[in-house]
């Protein structure tokens, strides 16, 4: 055995992620298929960071320059992932090596751990790599894999031990004898090894396989023949470990990311009356005595204050609200700012760029785009209002439009505080009303409108007496024409 253990003090991260995942049907490589707002990888990626590696690196091939945007591009990942590509697949040992100048360049001595996992396990939890790598080093090991036990064993490499338990080696599927795949105990791709052994044993690794290819788990008995001492550490939760592999498991592991989210938050004191059709991304975050309805949707970068009400149906994105805020159902909210006791729906839209002050009023069926409307400013029925600067205390009518692209160039709608707008007007942009201005309903403003005035462009209104009467007359008679026709 190894005359002293590890004691692993520097973590280095690799994630395997250049493999392309024919079991999808896809024109996409496995990895960069999206569960809870992310594409795989990246929760992958997320899991290892909360380890605060001293170096986070990523083996890509199948559409490397994808994957390699989809890992830089993600806000919840620190910057300085680095990528090494694996041009050929020649198998899972030949894709660590690629790292060899990458990570051993770092590596100090037994000092350095180096965690190695897969990219399409996106359930995998900070705790249970942390609990890899604390076993890796209290027990000296050269090198240590996560195991689990499955109740079907087909496919995956079995986990071999000896008489008195000790992990011996792993064989593939491919490779195994009948007795051999009669073992439950599997494989899930998931390492801890020192550094400065690793890549030595890697080198040494032959393919005289099934596949003719180079695995990583052969490592293992050419690190005992060294006399270092090797282990596998069981863990409980086999569909946490062993990853993704079809659209059917990429919804299941949906399911579990979302329940998972939604258990947090409720324990930190939000209400989610149905957790499981409630679909909340793990980077959104919710205050204290919010309740979210069935069917809501939160992604992305949101954020939602205390005391608020989400209704059912609502999809919000990349936003922020204030608290005390009612989104009822059927809302769809993208990119905007709103703030404290706004109340919005149902069935209203706030497209990216729009801004709501304390105490704003958007109602059923109104959208907004690219607009802020002051505090306490009211759009109750079908409305839009779009590039638009809203003082406070505005109301704004029903069926009342901001006209802001003549086909060529957007343009602005402003408005000061306390502008009075009536149903059914039409704001052609580029206009402003001056505060305390009134429209009145079914007009078309296209000049600007000076404080406290009224704006009317309606036709004079002129009423004909009998009209209607004679109206009715005339139709009836020639109905009766026509059906003495018949």
């Amino acid at each position: 055995m190894s005359p002293r253990p590890g004691t692993g003090t520097q973590v280095h991260a690799l994630i395997l992620a250049a493999g392309k995942g024919r079991r999808m049907r896809s024109g996409r490589v496995k990895l960069l298929h999206v569960i809870g707002g992310a594409p795989m990888v990246c929760h992958v990626a997320r899991a290892v960071q909360a380890l605060k590696p001293r170096m986070l690196a990523a083996v890509v091939g199948n559409q490397a320059e994808e994957v390699s945007r989809a890992l830089r591009d993600d806000p919840n990942l620190a910057e300085g992932i680095r990528f090494v590509t694996q041009a050929q697949q020649l198998g899972t040992a030949h894709a660590v090596l690629q790292a060899k100048f990458l990570v051993g360049a770092r590596a100090r001595g037994r000092d350095t751990a180096l965690i190695i996992l897969n990219g399409d396990v996106p359930l995998i939890r900070p705790s249970t790599l942390r609990a890899l790598l604390a076993r890796h080093r209290r027990s000296g090991a050269a090198a240590t894999v996560l195991s689990t036990v499955v109740q079907d064993p087909d496919g995956y490499g079995r986990v071999l031990r000896d008489d008195s338990g000790r992990f011996t080696s792993i064989v593939e599927h491919r490779d195994a004898t009948p007795s051999q795949r009669r073992v439950n105990e599997v494989n899930s791709g998931l390492y801890c090894a020192d550094a400065s052994l690793l890549f030595d044993a890697l080198a040494r690794i032959g393919k005289d396989n099934s596949q003719g290819e180079y695995y990583l788990p052969d490592l293992f008995p050419i690190l005992a023949r060294d006399g270092h001492r090797i282990e596998a550490y069981p863990h409980p939760d086999d569909f946490e470990v062993l990853g993704v592999n079809d659209r059917s498991e990429l919804a299941d592991a949906g399911k579990i990311l979302y329940r998972r989210r939604a258990e947090e938050l409720m324990e930190s004191g939000v209400t989610i009356l149905d957790p499981d059709c409630t679909y909340i991304d793990p980077g959104v975050t919710v205050g204290a005595d919010t309740v979210i309805h069935p069917m809501a949707r939160l992604q992305g970068a949101t954020r939602i204050g205390r005391g608020c009400t989400i209704g059912a149906m609502a999809h919000i994105t990349d936003s922020r609200l204030g608290n005390d805020v009612q989104v009822l159902d059927a809302c769809v909210i993208s990119d905007s700012r709103v703030k404290d006791a706004v109340r919005i729906g149902p069935f209203a839209h706030l497209r990216p760029g729009t801004r709501l002050e304390d105490g704003v009023h958007v109602g059923n069926f109104v959208e907004v785009k690219k607009s802020k409307l002051g505090r306490g400013t009211k759009a109750g029925h079908l409305t839009y209002l779009g590039d638009s600067v809203i003082g406070k205390e505005c109301n704004i009518g029903a069926g009342t439009i901001t006209c802001n692209f003549d086909g060529f160039r957007k343009h602005e709608t402003k408005l000061g505080d306390g502008v009075f707008i009536g149903s059914d007007t039409q704001l052609v942009a580029p206009v402003t009303l001056r505060r305390g201005a009134y429209v009145g309903a079914g007009s078309t403003i296209t000049r600007d409108v000076p404080a406290d005035a009224l704006a009317l462009t309606r036709a004079e209104m002129s009423i004909r007496k009998g009209w209607a009467r004679r109206y009715r007359d005339r139709m009836r008679r020639e109905k009766n024409r026509a059906g003495g026709k018949r």
